[in-house]
């Protein structure tokens, strides 16, 4: 079987999978309530409240070193004041998702390295993006934590092919992501890609993680996508919050003119830059 007729079969059973997360009731609350300009903060608190999870891990997201904000966040009402509704839309769509695939189980998947693989990713590609003067620091943080969503989907509904596939890498006979789309004919950027787009979310959000290997492909939504790149690559050059099946990724080197980085002494200084907020992060990981 070519990789046409791999990629066509994979495709063929995403298509077909009934039981894939569906957007929660919440999600779809607060997605109905800021399409009403006339909502208020303590409307969108009063939703947010019915799950009091969703509100431990909102607060603990605005309380994040890497998230940036200098005043304590206490309660729901004032991360929504202080954060703004778009913000907080952002946050609830990422943690919804991950909610839905927290029963991916496996000693192969590596649950907790992923978690936290992501989390961070979304925290730093935010924090990155703030500091570099981007206004899309919310669609970059629900992007760098949603970037690698297609791995639970391989491991859920491919698990044949993904033991293949670690054991091709395990054997030397490439990358992740080459062996990905030797296997399945597809990689786990496209498949995450599948999955934003089942929900209906943002167009930029679905662009981001589809390239965040390679964001140089990436056209409308290029700088948000070079950004979750950049995130994800310092974190397994730093080797902290990384994840074992990025272990071979690369810089792709356009996201210096992309983001006017200037080259590789400026990353190295961003890089000296975020190290102990990272591990301080590390530290506070409460997901």
């Amino acid at each position: 079987m070519d990789i046409t007729e791999r990629r066509k079969k994979t495709f063929e059973v995403l298509d077909n999978v009934h039981n894939l997360p569906s957007m929660p009731v919440v999600l779809a609350e607060v997605n109905g309530m800021l399409s009403d300009h006339s909502a208020s903060a303590s409307d969108l608190a009063a939703i947010i409240s019915r799950d009091q999870g969703l509100v431990t891990k909102i607060l603990s997201v605005a309380n994040s070193p890497l998230y940036g904000i200098p005043r304590r966040v206490s309660t729901i009402e004032f991360a929504i004041v202080i954060l703004g509704f778009n913000h907080i839309k952002n946050i609830v769509i990422a943690l919804s998702m991950m909610e839905a695939f927290k029963t991916v189980k496996g000693t192969k998947f590596k649950q907790k390295e992923y978690w936290a693989h992501s989390v961070i990713a979304g925290f730093l590609a935010k924090r990155l993006a703030d500091d570099l003067g981007y206004a899309f620091s919310g669609e970059a943080f629900t992007s760098g934590l949603l970037h690698d969503l297609g791995l639970p989907l391989i491991f859920k509904l491919f698990p044949e092919e993904y033991e293949k596939i670690i054991d091709a890498v395990i054997l030397g006979e490439g990358t992740y992501l080459e062996t990905e789309i030797k296997i399945l004919g597809v990689s786990h950027c496209e498949i995450g890609r599948f999955l934003v787009e089942r929900w209906n979310l943002p167009e930029s959000l679905a662009e981001a993680v589809r390239f965040h290997h390679d964001p140089n492909q990436e056209t409308i939504f290029r700088e948000l996508t070079s950004v979750v790149h950049l995130a994800d690559y310092m974190l397994n050059k730093l080797k902290l919050g990384n994840y074992f099946w990025d272990d071979d990724i690369s810089l792709d080197e356009s996201v210096y003119e992309t983001l006017k980085l200037g080259g590789p002494e400026y990353l190295d200084e961003l890089l000296k830059k975020y190290e102990p907020l990272i591990k301080e992060q590390l530290v506070n990981f409460l997901f």
